[in-house]
């Protein structure tokens, strides 16, 4: 199928730091730093995640911190903020439930999930619902690293004969820093706004410009 997205399974992290329930607030703090990440899925039984630790749930923001009018000091702000800077382990600490994405959504699914629950990072479940990996912003950027050629091979051998067919067509596909150009001569002309809308949704394409006139005018 032309301009078939990837998924979450194809570019997510597959090796995963988390933690069980129990696990206390300085292991939890001595992990992100090790993993150099900023949140920890919370795991169960055989890897069902069932909720998610962030560098929020240990250190609230400062704005929702307003000083005690004795002492100075920050004190948390509502019932939640309070259980949990009083908390010393993952159960009490995470957000629960947790937000998950299957490891067969597309990616245009997930980055639409992170920018409406507000997360840069997913646990990433499988069928069973047990924990196949983490997909992060940095994971959705990975699509646009394909390589040129590849881009090229795609929509040459699916959008471009599908379009326009030879021999009444004859179009050229050249990709060059994720822009793809076609040129040539194509029988209908009317059918390149289509084209444009299916190689935008080719996963790894900045743009897409066009060369073309039709294969019956005069050269």
């Amino acid at each position: 199928m032309y301009g078939a997205p990837h998924i979450v399974s194809d570019v997510m992290t597959r090796t995963v730091a988390t933690v069980g329930r129990r696990a206390p607030f300085t292991e939890i703090v001595h992990m992100m730093r090790d993993w150099r990440i900023s949140a920890l899925p919370v795991i169960e039984d055989e890897g069902h995640v069932i909720g998610v630790v962030c560098q929020a749930d240990l250190l609230p923001p400062a704005e929702e911190l307003p000083d005690e009018p004795d002492t100075g000091r920050p004190v948390p702000r509502g019932p939640v903020a309070a259980a949990k800077a009083g908390a010393l382990v993952a159960g009490d600490l995470m957000s629960s439930p947790a937000v998950t994405v299957r490891a067969d959504a597309t990616l245009a699914e997930a980055a639409r999930l992170m920018a409406r629950e507000g997360v840069k990072r997913l646990p990433v479940v499988d069928d069973a619902d047990l924990l196949a990996g983490v997909m992060s912003r940095a994971d959705l950027l990975k699509v646009f690293l394909r390589d040129d050629e590849d881009i090229a091979e795609e929509e040459g051998r699916e959008i471009a004969p599908f379009l326009f067919p030879p021999p009444s067509s004859a179009v050229r596909v050249e990709v060059r820093d994720g822009v793809v150009t076609f040129t040539g001569r194509v029988s209908d002309i009317a059918l390149v706004p289509v084209a444009a809308r299916l190689v935008r949704a080719v996963e790894g394409v900045v743009d897409v410009e066009f060369d073309l006139a039709h294969a019956g005018a005069t050269p």
